[in-house]
């Protein structure tokens, strides 16, 4: 005899209780909008990304509504980077930000660093909260189309052996980077060339506390920042290919013992070894994803499912909680009075889709360019990387407008391609003077190489994100 089997709608279905969904499934739902949450396992999640916050993070959950999750999670302010390149280090602290003064005096802005499930639960509580908002633990194995066309009409799922199926005029899927819906709207592929290896340290002392620390030199970029008043988060990237993680050479955990370890802070070593001898080394691909407009009536893809970079600068939620602030204005009910209008809710989802680069354009290619610069492999890009240093400790302007960029706080790209090629003139500048005088047309040509090779960093990324 097979299982009994539920019908069910609302407003809005969204597949996937994480950052995103529980946001905006809140949100919907404050706008009188009915919302079904389906989430797989309402566990807490163990993950080893999406703990740090950015400011601008910080900022959208508090146009939200929802600033109070960040509280009794026991995380940890964070004032910014410290950057230790080639052991020596530089410091870059978020800039002071007017807007969230309350006196004529700017105060200084902060993120937040934390465990991710402690945070995910914080999120998904405040949906169960709200009356217009069912969640449901459900395994989503399937959309529910219109019969001969390919307008979503709902999901169907199976929760505890029986089959369900969830009806609204509006899917939306924030299933996360392993998503199993993205190939209905976009044919599109994530790309990761590298993996995040992570350790838990437990009682270690940072050369900056609260700020995120970059580790740059002969090995792969080491992040490390704290998640916990007693834990820290080391993540070791490590490209894929690389001969010295292969397991001929005793693998990754080898790599991490012989290449990584020994450029530790001295202070973090012995933690570093504690938690490599325990052995639970966890990871994650570094995936980028251009976003894709919807193309599909009655659904939308959002979060991981829509858009990833790579997590050195910490910026996924910053991304996904901007999203929910401007998806839920623009389907509010002022402009959407009935979400079953397919070619208005459409029309909306495609302004999203542009309206979002504001934010998301600077920091997924910040991102990208980021990461090539501090894991430098050739002559030209080491060049940049060694002018991004000397850019930085120049200050000022140098440090804050970066910062900015990197915490979500600057939302013009043109501000990104200006301080991305001053550091390329910079780099030029600092290679002229580097070399004597008889070698000039050689350095000249190599100037040429490092401007070129600027452009072939930024570019391409800037295409990506803008390419229809």
């Amino acid at each position: 005899m097979g299982h009994p089997t539920r019908d069910v709608d609302a407003d809005v279905v969204i597949v996937g209780a994480g950052v995103f969904g529980a946001a905006i499934a809140t949100a919907l739902a404050r706008q009188g909008r009915s919302v079904f949450l389906l989430e797989r396992s309402l566990k807490e999640p163990d993950r080893i990304v999406g703990e740090l916050m950015q400011p601008g993070g910080v900022r959208a959950l508090e146009k939200l509504g929802l600033r109070h999750c960040l509280d009794d999670i026991d995380a940890i302010p964070v004032h910014g980077y410290h950057i230790i390149f080639n052991d020596r280090p530089v410091t870059i602290p978020y800039p002071k930000d007017d807007f969230q003064a309350t006196t004529k005096q700017a105060q200084t802005t902060t993120g937040l660093s934390f465990h991710h499930g402690r945070f995910v639960q914080k999120l998904r509580a405040a949906a169960t909260k709200e009356p217009n908002v069912s969640v449901v633990e459900t395994e989503v194995d399937g959309l529910i189309k219109t019969e001969g066309s390919s307008q979503v009409l709902g999901v169907k799922g199976l929760t505890a052996g029986k089959r369900d199926y969830f009806f609204a005029p509006l899917t939306i899927v924030a299933d996360g980077y392993r998503s199993k819906f993205r190939a209905e709207n976009s044919s599109r592929k994530p790309v990761a060339k590298s993996k995040f290896w992570a350790l838990e340290l437990h009682d270690v002392l940072l050369p900056a506390p609260c700020f995120g620390h970059v580790l740059i030199g002969p090995f792969s970029p080491v992040l490390l920042y704290q998640i916990g008043t007693h834990d820290t988060r080391a993540l070791v990237n490590v490209p894929d290919g690389l001969e010295a993680a292969q397991a001929a050479n005793e693998g990754v955990l080898q790599y991490m013992r012989d290449h990584v370890l020994p450029q530790l802070p001295p202070a973090v070593q012995p933690a570093f070894l504690e938690s490599l001898d325990k052995g639970r080394l966890r990871c994650m691909p570094n995936s980028f994803l251009p976003a894709v407009p919807s193309r599909v009536p009655g659904l939308i893809v959002a979060g991981d499912a829509l858009n990833m970079r790579h997590p050195l600068t910490g910026g996924g939620m910053t991304v996904a909680l901007n999203d929910v602030v401007l998806l839920t204005e623009l389907l509010s009910p002022s402009k959407i009075p009935d979400l079953h209008d397919a070619s208005l809710v459409l029309r909306q989802a495609k302004a999203f889709h542009w309206r979002r680069k504001r934010h998301s354009l600077i920091i997924n290619v910040l991102a990208q360019a980021l990461y090539i610069l501090f894991a430098a492999d050739d002559f030209y890009l080491e060049a940049l990387q060694q002018g991004c240093f000397e850019y930085f400790k120049k200050g000022g302007s140098c440090v804050d407008t970066p910062a900015g960029l990197l915490g979500g706080l600057i939302q013009r790209p043109l501000v990104l391609v200006y301080h991305f090629f001053a550091v390329a003139w910079l780099s030029v500048w600092a290679l002229l003077l580097s070399q004597p005088i008889w070698k000039l047309l050689i350095t000249l040509v190599q100037c040429g190489g490092v401007l070129l090779k600027a452009c072939w960093v930024l570019f391409p990324y800037i295409a990506a994100e803008l390419a229809r």
